[in-house]
């Protein structure tokens, strides 16, 4: 062993040595948290979109492997396309939108129909269900308060409303725009007289507190309210509803004493020159199986498909020669006068459908917003609060299967919570 003047040598060597590794370690630590910050995108973003390209590539490529190097691929791409962070999010999206649509058309071909009807026999508990359902079936009262369609009294096949729409101009020649509330003029057929862009936001305004009062903001893009929107569209668009063409639901044979049916729909809708018209129809039965499902081929001329919102794009609809009559003469021989049909803000869907029906079980209603009409609680709040899922998430627009299958879930856990206190008050 070392002794004298060569131990305090070495031992100062290794002192020395020691102090200065973690200072070495943390100068590696931030040289590589400098170079982390200097990508353009985190690699848990970039991860994530590789992991949902290779869903969708999955479902048009049977190998996992190609699957996965298309994705990687695809992802690569869009990185390169990008500035920052903010682009790279656009980009990515609207690649997944795309890659949606192109597995959605694969699998109509498959398909070769766009059609699905699928009408079992009821399932053994479906007339208990129906009694119980029978209490939350809303009034005529409640049916006119809530804007439900009612036959009109004197013209047959046509409906009424009660509650006047506020964006119809006295004008029967200029529209009022549903996004930007710009008045535009039109042409005798419904046609733009001028082409003009719509700047809009198409988030909603929400209010929160902040220091010393309460701001406004759009969901869309965080700008306070009454900055200039967020998004451009080649044209204005309208939300009128026509109330022409209206079918009525049958009664039912007296010599039928089945379940007169317990079903829950959802449709999605599109902007044409005479305002809002069905674009899809999904209705599914209290098994949550699809029974019913169909793109809609408008009557009119299409402006928007409101695909951000509705995941129909022109293609789904282009090649679909399923009219609004064909679908009303489809769901007429299945729904009766009897018929318990559920949704969520039903008010429209009937609407869109051209149907009269009173038979009605409305979420919106049976789950009322604390601050009462004509506020109305979303179905993606509800179902978060009660059935702990969250829905509607997918970046290209609502699923109406979803959306249906969550409404009548939300009737069927009321249905049992209810009895759970009924019980317990005996």
């Amino acid at each position: 062993p070392l002794r004298g003047p060569a131990t305090c040598i070495v031992t100062e060597i290794l002192i020395v040595s020691l102090l200065f590794q973690p200072i070495s370690t943390k100068r590696k630590l931030k040289q590589q948290q400098c170079e982390a910050a200097k990508e353009k995108v985190p690699h848990d973003v970039r991860q994530r979109y590789v992991s949902l390209f290779t869903e969708e590539f999955l479902k048009t490529t049977g190998n996992a492997n190609d699957a996965f190097e298309k994705a990687l691929s695809e992802e690569r791409t869009v990185y390169n396309r990008s500035m920052n962070k903010l682009k790279y999010l656009s980009i990515a999206v609207n690649a997944l939108k795309k890659m949606k649509n192109q597995s959605a058309v694969v699998k109509m071909k498959s398909l070769k129909q766009t059609v699905r009807i699928s009408i079992s026999v009821f399932p053994a508990d479906d007339m208990a269900l129906y009694e119980s359902l029978k209490d939350y079936i809303l009034t005529y009262e409640k049916l006119t308060e809530g804007n439900y369609p009612v036959q009109h009294p004197e013209r047959h096949g046509c409906a009424i409303v009660f509650i006047e729409n506020k964006r119809v101009h006295a004008d029967p020649l200029k529209r009022i725009c549903c996004r930007c509330g710009a008045t535009y003029s039109v042409s005798q057929t419904g046609k733009h007289i001028r082409k003009e862009e719509c700047n809009y936001h198409y988030g909603k305004a929400v209010k929160n507190r902040v220091p010393g009062g309460v701001e406004t903001r759009y969901s869309c893009c965080e700008g306070v309210m009454g900055t200039p929107g967020c998004q451009m569209f080649k044209l204005h668009v309208h939300d009128s509803l026509s109330l022409d063409g209206f079918v009525s639901t049958l009664s039912r044979c007296p010599s039928d004493t089945g379940c007169p049916g317990i079903y829950s729909l959802d449709c999605e809708k599109c902007y044409t020159i005479h305002g809002l018209e069905l674009s899809r129809v999904t209705v599914v039965n209290s098994s949550l199986q699809v029974v019913y499902d169909t793109f809609v081929r408008p009557d009119n001329e299409v402006i928007d498909y409101n695909t951000r919102f509705s995941g129909i794009s022109e293609e789904d609809v282009k090649g679909n020669h399923t009219s609004l009559r064909e679908v009303q003469e489809t769901l007429l021989s299945f729904i009766n006068a009897d018929t318990i049909l559920i949704g969520h803000g039903l008010e429209t869907d009937l609407c869109l459908l051209k149907l009269l029906h009173g038979t009605v079980v409305d979420t919106s209603v049976i789950f009322p917003h604390r601050l009462g009409p004509p506020h109305k609680l979303t179905l993606n709040s509800l179902t978060a609060e009660y059935l702990r899922r969250i829905i509607q998430e997918s970046v290209c627009g609502h699923d109406t299967a979803e959306d249906a299958a969550a409404c009548m879930e939300l009737m069927l856990w009321k249905v049992k919570e209810d009895g759970k206190m009924k019980k317990c008050q005996q």
